[in-house]
């Protein structure tokens, strides 16, 4: 089986999130998607970062028993710093019967030279690019060999969630429904 592993903080995960894994599982020849929330991502800081375990609960509400997009916990128990080679190495070594491809924002490949052993990653799995806000995955197509997937171009953000919630906006229809529920029942990002 191959499947696409789409990290993430999914700081919260939102309808933006879940279409980009929707359309990747039914418009390319990934057969599952593999939401891996990351603990601890090496470029970005913890600030306003919530715990893995309420972002994994929020990921796996929105999910609820969708077969072909799954939640993962696996670099939970990977050291940190999370550095995407390593839990494709370990995953690669754990199911050897799988096909794992990594799948990436278009803004990541500005500074994926910078990626933990990035060439390991080039040569040995398949890379999927998705549009993303002012980045143009085509500069790029010259360093790294990628498939770059006409995925629709959503402008929706974690951060812009955030945000609005700590204003007081009502962003109900940006988050799927038990995700939002559980925002406002925790008060999550009220601050």
């Amino acid at each position: 089986m191959k499947i696409g592993l789409f990290f993430g903080s999914f700081n919260p995960i939102h309808i933006g999130h879940l279409a980009m894994a929707n359309y990747f599982v039914e418009f390319s020849d990934l057969e599952q998607i593999w939401m891996v929330v990351s603990p601890q991502n090496p470029f970005k800081t913890k600030k306003n970062l919530l715990s893995e375990y309420d972002r994994y609960q929020m990921v796996d509400l929105a999910l609820s028993d969708d077969f072909q997009i799954r939640v993962s916990n696996i670099e939970f128990n990977l050291p940190k710093p999370s550095y995407t080679i390593d839990t494709l190495t370990y995953l690669t070594e754990k199911h050897k019967n799988h096909q794992f491809a990594l799948i990436i924002g278009s803004d990541n490949l500005k500074y994926f030279h910078r990626w933990k052993n990035y060439e390991e990653i080039i040569d040995q799995y398949d890379i999927y690019v998705y549009p993303r806000p002012g980045s143009d995955p085509f500069q790029f197509s010259e360093k790294f060999p990628f498939k770059v997937v006409n995925a629709p171009y959503i402008e929706i953000s974690s951060s812009f969630i955030r945000n609005a919630i700590a204003e007081g906006k009502d962003v109900r229809y940006f988050l799927p429904e038990k995700v939002y529920q559980y925002i406002k029942e925790m008060h999550l990002y009220e601050n």
